[in-house]
């Protein structure tokens, strides 16, 4: 019954850090999961209910869409009788990280585990077995099946086991067995680069006849999976474990408050913090460390780390045993970030009686035809009361608006067919800053004029605004006067989280689409720098953040080996590994560090050990 109501579109998922029994009779909870001792996820029954852009929820109770990072364009699809080049193992040897597989460390992960909450994985891939033919994948948990078992304390999907992979590697038809498949392929490319390996493609001539070994005991499937995959392929930790969270779709009624096109692809936040519950549970603590890679994000929230999933990665992050690796984002030169402080003095109001208003500043939105609605944040400080005023582009103009402690407001242009609705909370509870979010549904094309105006005398009160990712908006929408700064996604401002940043390993330089720092607050984020453009996959060369958080997952898992599994730091989780990896880093005399864009510099794992044979 639960996992229908979860899955309705007439449900509300909502995220919640006071008690279910508190909550019982105040709200129409159908079903709830309990995530840890602070949050609990409950389906509300929307049809009780007014809807998200209303005042009557809590901002971070709404859960945030999140999306994948990598770079449009790249395709997971290869042409037909496509055979790969040769690896190139230039971002693994620039990462330190095959110097460490070899002796005398040799550390390739052995022992330990990676989850990937992503697309899912193609476990029939040959990259994810081992050389006798077997899956390293210890579990997959699809979300988007639910006519098996979910995973056991858990409500929707199907979870699948080890034995029954292995048994679907074996049959005619895999698929009949096993049925999850990765349609996108961004799962299946950054689980490639962490721990992928070719040792059961290349020795597969030793297992030829075996009928339990190749699927059906072809020789040609068996060579054909040989073919598939780069010659020499190799991840960076290529004898680790793998878990794998195959994450559903947004629901649409979600989609629609944050203005996403139905056709993308998008993901709830509430079910990335199941999905971390679900890969901690593999953790054995002295015996079998996790890392936690997620290679997507988002531009919504505060930015400064407390958002539920922020709050919830950092709590597993400083658990033992546990790292959490997440990946900047590919926002850096998208035009989506403005910041902005008040300037002194009077300031034209731009009203019809020409009155002047004192601390304000004009943000100018250029919005191309087509765009059907966007989604738009502004972050002030505790320091200020902000008010906002708006000109469309047609001159329309919506008076400085007296917004209270907690509103709503909704407003109709009379020329034009834009509908706007502005939330206001005067002390958003997580962050205490002030927070008015701006829905635009049809909005008109052209140069749209946002008045950010100061109410008190901190005149120079700073304040930040964000539009959607890039994939979020059905036609670009871009500030005409924006800041690369403060660019990486959520959830990379946790403190604790292993947050990274990309560059070009061809020229060492930082790449130009990647996230950059600092936190709101101004926390030093990134932490490091690894490569994330034209790195090898299964499908091929691609590019974007989430593949240097890939990367940085297998090093991670290569440390947790010699920590934890050999028994030299039993103790080790992310912030540990974080000053490893920092110390060990390569930095250049000429940037000072930390780094809005390179952190404390780029991932060496070679580097890493050197400091601690010092």
């Amino acid at each position: 019954m639960c996992r229908e109501e979860i899955l309705s579109e007439q449900t509300y998922d909502y995220i919640t850090d006071v008690s279910v029994d508190t909550l019982q009779g105040l709200l129409p909870i159908l079903c709830h999961e309990e995530v840890d001792n602070i949050y609990s996820i409950v389906y509300l029954d929307g049809r009780g209910l007014p809807g998200f852009e209303s005042a009557a929820f809590e901002y971070q109770g709404i859960p945030k869409l999140y999306g994948l990072m990598q770079i449009e364009g790249d395709s997971p699809v290869l042409p037909p009788g496509y055979l790969q080049p040769p690896f190139d193992p230039a971002a693994l040897i620039a990462c330190g990280i095959s110097q460490i597989q070899g002796p005398p460390l040799k550390l390739t992960g052995f022992g330990t585990m990676i989850c990937f909450i992503d697309t899912g994985i193609d476990y029939t891939n040959p990259v994810f077995r081992d050389e006798m033919g077997n899956t390293r994948i210890a579990a997959i948990w699809d979300q988007t099946i639910q006519e098996g078992n979910p995973p056991e304390g858990f409500l929707y999907g199907t979870e699948y086991t080890r034995d029954q992979i292995n048994r679907a590697l074996r049959a005619e038809d895999p698929r009949s067995i096993v049925p999850s498949v990765d349609e996108i392929g961004h799962g299946t490319a950054l689980a490639s680069v962490a721990c992928g390996s070719s040792a059961y493609a290349s020795s597969y001539e030793n297992y030829l006849g075996e009928d339990d070994i190749l699927p059906n005991g072809n020789k040609d499937i068996a060579k054909k999976f040989s073919d598939a995959i780069p010659a020499g392929f190799r991840g960076a930790a290529p004898d680790a474990e793998i878990v794998v969270v195959k994450l559903k779709d947004a629901k649409q009624n979600l989609k629609d408050y944050y203005q996403v096109p139905r056709e993308v692809l998008a993901f709830q936040e509430n079910d990335i913090m199941l999905a971390v519950k679900y890969c901690e549970r593999f953790v054995r603590i002295f015996q079998r460390p996790v890392v936690i890679c997620i290679g997507m994000g988002t531009s919504f929230g505060d930015h400064s780390g407390t958002s539920p999933l922020s709050v919830y990665l950092n709590n597993a992050a400083v658990s033992r045993n546990r790292a959490v690796v997440v990946c900047g984002g590919n926002e850096g030169n998208s035009a989506h970030h403005y910041r902005g402080s008040f300037s002194t003095g009077d300031t034209d109001s731009g009203l019809p009686d020409g009155s002047l208003i004192s601390n304000a500043r004009d943000v100018e939105i250029r919005v191309a035809d087509g765009n059907s609605g966007f989604y738009m944040e502004l972050w002030g400080q505790r320091t200020n009361v902000i008010n906002v005023s708006i000109r469309s582009p047609g001159g329309e103009v919506i008076p400085p608006i007296p917004l209270g402690l907690k509103q709503s407001i909704t407003f109709g242009f009379i020329y034009e067919r834009t509908q706007l609705t502005i939330y206001s909370t005067l002390v958003e509870p997580s962050s205490g800053d002030e927070l008015i979010s701006f829905r635009f549904e049809d909005p008109t094309p052209g140069i749209w004029t946002i008045r950010v105006i100061g109410q008190t005398n901190a005149e120079k009160g700073i304040f930040d605004l964000w539009l959607p990712l890039g994939q979020f908006q059905s036609a670009p929408v871009y500030f005409l006067s924006p800041s690369p700064e403060i660019t990486l996604t959520e959830p990379g401002m946790a403190p604790d989280v292993i947050t990274v940043s990309a560059y070009q390993t061809s020229n060492s330089g930082f790449y130009i689409d990647s996230g950059r720092g600092f936190s709101r607050t101004g926390l030093p984020r990134p932490d490091i720098t690894a490569p994330g453009v034209d790195i090898f996959t299964v499908y091929g060369k691609q590019s974007g953040s989430g593949f240097a958080a890939a990367l940085t997952s297998g090093a991670v898992a290569q440390f947790f080996q010699w920590a934890v599994v050999e028994g030299n730091n039993y103790f080790a989780d992310s912030r540990v590994i974080k000053s490893y990896l920092i110390r060990g880093a390569k930095r250049n005399t000429n940037i000072n560090y930390p780094s809005r864009e390179w952190g404390y510099g780029r991932l060496d794992m070679e580097g890493v050990f050197a400091s601690i044979r010092v």
